[in-house]
């Protein structure tokens, strides 16, 4: 049995990564893999739900609580689940698990592996510090997985060996994210459209990459031609006062319905006719994946890995960034060619069956683990059996 340490830190519900963390955890092989999901979490955090998401899977979930962020006696409690769960690999997912998992692998001989997930935050200190700090991190480690070839790109800039960066594209569960055109009308009349509307969904953190300004600048100039629009805009962040002003300001206050965090975003799917994407900075965006296994057309930016995941044209319509105008003409487009739309649509649906499911991104990791494992002299027998499925605190 391999023993295998998913390392992670984040605050609040997390985002994209947590899909990928507790959905490849839920789907590799238990008879050669034992995998512990661990999160660190910072007892101020009164919103934070990742324990509750792992119990409803069922996976073997340990949190580490820090008083704040920079809490040491995390060290021991993290060399103390290590020592007794014998972790032949430990996977760092950010910043500050990356450093903490080769530290760890240092302090017990594992073998040390990152995941990428792409430099997000927009504070000074994350941007002139943490991020620049952690592609020297990463650059030491023997594999790091990134989840773009644009990501790969920045690491091999910073000094990794390009043999130790390996892309591996974000999965989704096509099972779970499935269109079911009888629920179209149903739900929209819930969500008090009519008939006619054309109604615009985008998904995300409103927060400054997600360039939802742009969207919103784009809308209203869309307006005129295309009265029947309306935009549902799912997600929450610092910036969503400021976006809800900007939209009474065009004068499409009325038409813009900001929904907050929501758990049914696969529901709310089935009332868009269009999903749109107007980030100027993504890893490979999880909600372009969803859009695709929704079969819901798709605009999007030309930015990170997402037209690794929808090729231009074949998929979605993939337009450069930070331009509101070139992202007005491609969903006036997409609106107006429901044939075109529909046929992406459906070709992006095939693909997620096909080549981006959870199952295969787990597979292609569970090759880079057993590769990792033969260049270092290992053997699935090294590793000891874990304690007792459940969740628990450290």
């Amino acid at each position: 049995m391999v023993n295998v340490l998913e390392l992670r830190s984040v605050r609040g519900t997390g985002g994209g990564p947590e899909k990928t963390i507790l959905q490849g955890a839920l789907r590799h092989d238990r008879g050669r893999f034992a995998i512990t999901v661990c999160y660190l979490r910072d007892l101020r955090d009164d919103v934070f739900g990742i324990d509750r998401r792992a119990r409803e899977l069922d996976l073997d979930y340990v949190e580490v609580r820090e008083r704040h962020s920079f809490d040491r006696s995390i060290w021991s409690q993290l060399k103390g689940l290590a020592g007794t769960r014998r972790f032949d690999i430990i996977h760092g997912h950010d910043y500050k698990t990356n450093l903490l998992a080769w530290l760890l692998a240092r302090a017990t001989g594992a073998i040390p592996v990152a995941t990428s997930h792409g430099w997000t935050g927009q504070s000074s200190r994350e941007r002139w510090v943490y991020y620049p700090l952690d592609r020297q991190v990463l650059r030491r480690l023997p594999r790091v997985v990134a989840v773009s070839s644009d990501i790969r790109n920045t690491l091999i800039r910073a000094g990794a060996h390009p043999s130790r960066v390996t892309v591996l594209l974000n999965g989704i569960d096509p099972d779970a994210f499935k269109r079911d055109p009888a629920k179209r009308d149903l739900i929209r009349r819930q969500m008090g459209f009519l008939p006619g509307d054309q109604v615009i969904g985008v998904v995300g953190r409103l927060e400054r990459q997600k360039r939802m300004d742009l969207l919103l600048e784009a809308l209203a100039a869309l307006r005129p031609g295309w009265p029947k629009t309306r935009l549902v805009v799912v997600g929450d962040g610092s910036l969503r006062d400021s976006l809800e002003r900007q939209a009474a300001r065009l004068g499409i206050g009325a038409i813009c319905h900001f929904l907050g965090h929501r758990l049914d975003v696969t529901a709310l799917h089935h009332a868009f006719d269009l999903f749109v994407q107007s980030s100027e900075y993504e890893g490979t965006p999880n909600a372009v994946l969803e859009a695709m296994a929704m079969e819901t057309p798709i605009v999007a930016t030309d930015v990170g890995g997402t037209r690794e995941l929808a090729i231009p044209d074949v998929h979605a319509l993939i337009v450069r960034p930070g331009d509101a105008g070139t992202l007005r003409a491609a969903i006036a487009t997409a609106l107006a060619d429901r044939k075109g739309a529909a046929e992406r649509a459906r070709a992006a649906r095939r693909r997620v069956e096909h080549e981006l499911s959870f199952a295969e991104r787990t597979r292609q990791l569970e090759d880079i683990y057993d590769q990792l494992l033969a260049e270092h002299g290992r053997s699935v027998a090294d590793g000891a059996a874990p304690d007792a499925i459940g969740v628990r605190s450290a």
